[in-house]
């Protein structure tokens, strides 16, 4: 009897190891790498109020909360990494995908900021004081 209980209880063990592995390795595969070259081109920038509406911030367009980033596609920053630097508090040089996201590297190559994917071609990051930087693809014209 006690040696079904233990194979049992080693089974379960099993078994339950065995979940977890394909769980994780399920919502891994959900979340894709993309190229850099999909990154690649100009964004605009917008610094705001975490409450403040899209309609708001058009309303601001003012040079102080809004600027133009160029991504590299050699994952470098561009024109606008000064302006971008100054919301960060630190000078952006690089950028790389996340599957969730994309990552602003400083000049030693770590991550500095992370934004957060909201939809293709939006993604928004939250500063320590609370202000929100939106990253917003532009047109690219043909």
């Amino acid at each position: 009897m006690s040696r079904n209980a233990f194979t049992y209880k080693t089974l379960a063990w099993l078994m339950a190891t065995l979940i977890m592995i394909s769980g994780e390795t399920s919502m891994a595969s959900s979340l894709r790498l993309e190229e850099p070259s999909v990154f690649a081109g100009q964004w605009q920038a917008t610094l705001s109020a975490h409450g403040d509406s899209s309609e708001a911030q058009k309303l601001q367009d003012k040079p102080s909360n809004t600027c133009l980033v160029e991504l590299a596609s050699n994952k470098t920053l561009g024109k606008g990494a000064d302006c971008l630097g100054a919301w960060l508090e630190e000078v952006p040089i690089g950028w790389f995908p996340d599957p969730d996201g994309l990552s602003i590297t400083g000049k030693e190559g770590s991550r500095i900021q992370f934004f957060s994917r909201q939809r293709d071609g939006l993604y928004l990051t939250t500063l320590k004081s609370g202000l929100v930087i939106t990253l917003q693809r532009t047109a690219q014209s043909s």
